[in-house]
C-alpha cells in the first residue's frame, strides 16, 4: 500500500524543507547506512528533517521538542488525537471558505483574540480536550497569517497579522494523518534544549535547529518563545554541543546563519566551534522587511564528524 509521504503541516520560518536535498551530502554515513537509528532533534519547529529522515532512513525512535508551548501542544494533538482535531480542522476550513473575502480579516481577528485569551486557561503539562481545538487554532491561524510567521509580543500574545489569502489549505487529511502515524516513534516535549542529553547515545544522531543569531542589528524580526536567543545564548549552545561531543559520542549537526555574508570579519561561529567542521549550503530567505535583502544566502552547517 502507498502511504502519504508526511511533510510539516504548518509553515515555520527557518524551516528546513528547501534544504533537505543539500542536507543529504552532510548526514553521517551511519544514517544511511542504519546504523544510527536515534534521533535527538531539540529545536523541532516544522519538523521537516524528522519527517524526511524517520521516512527515508528508518529512524526507529526520536525525541523532539521545542520551547513553544502551542507548537508542542499541536504536535502531540496531532500524534495523539488526530482524527478528532480533523473535525476540527474541517470546521475552520468551512468557515474561511464560506467568509467573505473582505470579512476573513474580522474572522482571523477574532480566532487571534480568542486563541490570545485561551492561553491561561490551558494546562500545558496534561492533553485535555481543550488541546484539541487550541491545536486547531494554532494550524489555522498558521496557514491564514501573514507568512506563516510565528511571533509574540512581550506579553506573550501571538500579533502577527492576517495573510489576505484568496485560498487556505486549513484542512490537510492526508498529510494530518501521515504526520500522525509518523509521530508515533517520537518522544514529544517541551523543554530546554540541555534537557536531551539523557537521551542521547553513541548510537544516536543530534541535529540543533536553534533561532538563527541575526545577521543586522535590525534582523530580528521575531521571537517564537517570548525571550530572545542572543550572543551569550548561541555561545552556551555551543558548549552543550561540546560536552555531548566529549561525553557521548554521538553524531551532530547543527545549522545557523552564515555572519560573513554580511561581515567577512565576523568569524563568530568558527570561534565557538573551533575544532569542527563548517560548511555552507544555499538557502532562500523569504522574510525580511528589507526586500533588497530577499533571496540565496548562505548558511552554515557545522558538524563533529566528516
Amino acid at each position: 500500500m502507498n502511504l502519504r509521504i508526511a511533510k510539516p503541516f504548518i509553515k515555520w520560518v527557518g524551516g528546513k524543507s528547501q534544504l533537505l536535498e543539500q542536507f543529504e551530502n552532510y548526514y553521517p554515513k551511519e544514517i544511511k547506512t542504519k546504523e544510527i537509528q536515534n534521533y535527538v532533534e531539540p529545536f523541532l519547529g516544522g519538523g521537516a528533517s524528522y519527517f524526511h529522515l524517520a521516512q527515508k532512513y528508518g529512524i526507529k525512535n526520536a525525541y523532539l521538542s521545542d520551547l513553544n508551548k502551542d507548537l508542542v501542544l499541536t504536535y502531540l494533538v496531532i500524534q495523539q488525537k488526530a482524527e478528532i482535531l480533523l473535525d476540527f480542522l474541517e470546521q475552520y476550513q468551512n468557515l474561511y471558505n464560506s467568509t467573505e473575502q473582505e470579512k476573513r480579516n474580522d474572522l482571523f481577528l477574532s480566532i487571534r483574540k480568542n486563541f490570545n485569551e485561551q492561553r491561561y486557561e490551558i494546562n500545558y503539562k496534561k492533553i485535555s480536550e481543550n488541546w484539541i481545538s487550541r491545536a486547531a487554532q494554532f494550524i489555522f491561524l498558521n496557514k491564514t497569517c501573514f507568512n506563516g510567521l510565528f511571533r509574540l509580543n512581550s506579553k506573550g500574545e501571538f500579533n502577527v497579522p492576517y495573510g489576505k489569502y484568496k485560498t487556505a489549505t486549513i484542512l490537510d487529511i492526508e498529510n494530518i494523518n501521515a504526520v500522525s502515524r509518523i509521530l508515533q516513534k517520537a518522544e514529544i516535549t517541551h523543554s530546554e534544549y540541555s534537557n536531551c542529553y539523557s537521551k542521547i547515545t553513541e548510537k544516536s544522531f543530534v541535529y540543533f535547529d536553534p533561532p538563527y543569531r541575526p545577521l543586522t542589528k535590525t534582523a530580528n524580526f521575531t521571537t517564537y518563545t517570548g525571550t530572545i536567543f542572543n550572543d551569550n545564548n548561541q555561545i552556551e549552545l555551543a558548549k552543550f554541543f561540546q560536552k555531548i561531543d566529549r561525553d557521548k559520542g554521538a553524531k551532530l549537526m547543527l545549522s545557523n546563519s552564515d555572519p560573513v555574508i554580511i561581515n567577512p570579519k565576523d568569524k563568530f561561529f568558527e570561534k565557538a566551534y573551533k575544532g569542527y567542521n563548517i560548511f555552507r549550503v544555499s538557502a532562500s530567505r523569504a522574510v525580511n522587511c528589507n526586500g533588497t535583502n530577499r533571496g540565496k544566502i548562505s548558511e552554515i552547517l557545522v558538524m563533529n564528524y566528516l
